[in-house]
């Protein structure tokens, strides 16, 4: 698995959409309070919502995310400077 595809193909193994497995992925880090989702429809609201029934990932499902993004060009965890 790689890029975007790959990460689409692992939210449908863990049985959520992309955009739940994204909010689950942030949400595991005990220093983040809030995520912004932008929902335009209830439906989009409640896909957010959703993601909440799925929060945990095991190491290798971490890992595949790190691989997949690694493959598009996005560092997660780069830092930019500010200017």
């Amino acid at each position: 698995m790689a890029g975007l595809r790959g990460l689409n193909d692992l939210a449908a193994e863990r049985d959520q959409t992309l955009a739940q497995m994204a909010l689950a992925w942030i949400l595991r880090d005990p220093r983040v309070t809030s995520a912004l989702i932008g929902a335009r429809t209830v439906e989009q609201l409640e896909d957010s919502v959703a993601a909440v029934r799925k929060l945990t990932f095991t190491d290798s499902e971490l890992a595949t995310i790190d691989d997949c993004t690694k493959a598009t060009g996005l560092d997660l965890f780069a830092h930019t400077p500010q200017g």
